[in-house]
Order: C-alpha cells, then structure tokens, then sequence
C-alpha cells in the first residue's frame, strides 16, 4: 500500500543577524528574527512497507548518505516500527548557498512530515533537538513560528513581525556559510539585546559587508534593490530582500529587474506554511 503526500519546504529570512561571540566548539552566539515566506521547495512522500527509503532527484557529487533528506529520514528510523519506507522526491526552486535555509528547510520537512505519515507522534521539541545536528536552521523549520533566536539559532522566542510582501533578489552566486563565518574580519562582538529592545535597537546584518567584499554580485544586487525599499542580506547571502506594502509595488520593481539577476515576490508569514499543513493533515485524520 502506497501514501502520497506533498509538504512544503519554505523559504526564511533573517530579517537582521548580529554576531555576538565565537564558541570554543567554533560556532558563533548569535542573534537574529526569523520569518517565513510562503514560497519554496516541496517534497512527496511515498509510504511503502519496504524498509528502504529512497530519494529523488540525486544531488551531483553528494552521496545519499550524505543528503540532509535522506539524514533526516534515517534519524527517525530507531523510532518507527519495522518494515516502513519511504520513497521521497524534491521538487527544489531555492537556489543553494542563498540564505534562505533550503537544505535545512528539507531536512525539517522531512523530519516533520514522517514523524506524522510514519505515525511516530515525537514531540517538535524532540525533532527539533534530532534537526540541530544537521544544520542550526532546522529547528526553526521544525518549530515552525516566526522567532527571536539566539545561542546558535536554536534558541527560540515566538515574535509577531509585520508581514510585508518582499521582493527577494538573488545574484546567481552561491555563497558558503562556513567560509564566511570563518573569515577574520567578520564582526563579533555585537552587543547582545533583549526582546524588550528590539522595537528600538539598530538592526544589522553582521555578514553583510564582508560577503558584499568577497561577491561582488551581492553588493550590486543591494544597491539596485535599495532603489525602490529599504534592503538587506539575509544569513550569510546571496539573497537581498526589499520590504514593501503590498503584492504589486514589489512586482512593479521585480519588473524592472536586471537581466544578470533572479527574483520573486513572497509574502512574509509568521506560522509555517510546513506547520499549516501539518495542522490541516491532523485535523483531517482526527475527522476521518
């Protein structure tokens, strides 16, 4: 017997992130708000009684033992019963390297929607906590609210943001996030703040400049969105975001966009569309 299913996988931005501090492990203390868009990837799931779990499409030069899907689902394996598989194919329209949490985002869905078809019922406390060791963004997918997060990303605090349509920018670059936080002139010392103080505090991206320095296509993609909205880099980059009111300013300005760049309108939204459909999915198994 087969189950077909389709979760989504979305997109999230830092809407700022300050770097607070280096750990003796080699991560960095941060501070940042995270919020959805109602765009990203997706993936099926196919139930079966085969024991195997497959994914589709392979990633070029990546090992499926390596694959963060793939991890995801063989993490939730020790919880299930015997002889459940899955056959698991991603449709992926975030680009890699864009700090928009793609891979992560994945992983959560995947995490989150077998602990569901596989009827395991872990608490999202406990995906969250098996997520963090394949990457810091995937308890915030996981979780998924809107967050003031600190730690390395995985301390949470539910927030309430705006949700404004932006337009998001990406240069056709891809940017590694290790490399960046490994640079020695990446700020560290941004002063920690509270949530009382975020309504009033100066926001920054802390990776902004230095990756603006070593991708040139990020700074070009800022100084021609900064033209029409307030701008900034979301994580560690490529993908710059402009805040505007409404659906057809942001596409106004998406028409007007450089041939040599890439863009797409979203809405920001502070529940998951991955925690929506899992609510939907719950509600309609408790009604049948």
């Amino acid at each position: 017997m087969f189950e077909h299913n389709q979760w989504p996988a979305p997109a999230k931005l830092n809407l700022f992130l300050h770097i607070t501090g280096r750990l003796a492990n080699g991560y960095h203390s941060l501070q940042t708000n995270f919020q959805f868009l109602d765009y990203g990837d997706s993936l099926s799931f196919d139930i079966n009684n085969s024991d195997n779990v497959t994914v589709s499409p392979a990633v070029e030069g990546v090992a499926l033992e390596d694959n963060l899907i793939y991890r995801a689902a063989m993490m939730l394996k020790p919880y299930c019963r015997n002889n459940v598989g899955a056959d698991i194919h991603l449709t992926k329209i975030l680009p890699m390297g864009a700090g928009l949490g793609g891979g992560s985002s994945d992983a959560a869905t995947t995490l989150v929607a077998l602990n569901h078809l596989w009827n395991i019922n872990l608490s999202a406390e406990k995906l969250a906590e098996l997520g963090l060791s394949l990457g810091a963004d995937v308890p915030i997918f996981v979780k998924g609210f809107a967050a003031f997060a600190q730690g390395v990303g995985e301390d949470l605090t539910p927030i309430t943001p705006p949700q404004p349509w932006y337009l998001v920018i990406w240069p056709g670059v891809s940017v590694c996030t290790k490399e960046i936080f490994n640079l020695p002139q990446l700020p560290r010392n941004t002063p920690e703040i509270t949530l009382a103080q975020l309504a009033t505090a100066t926001l920054k991206n802390d990776c902004q400049e230095v990756t603006k320095n070593r991708h040139p296509e990020v700074a070009s993609a800022l100084d021609w969105l900064i033209q029409y909205a307030p701008a900034k880099m979301t994580g560690t980059g490529s993908c710059v975001f402009g805040e505007f009111s409404s659906r057809a300013d942001a596409t106004v300005a998406l028409e007007k966009l450089p041939k040599n760049m890439h863009g797409f309108v979203a809405k920001g939204v502070n529940i998951s569309p991955l925690a929506s459909t899992l609510s939907d999915r719950q509600r309609h198994q408790c009604q049948t």
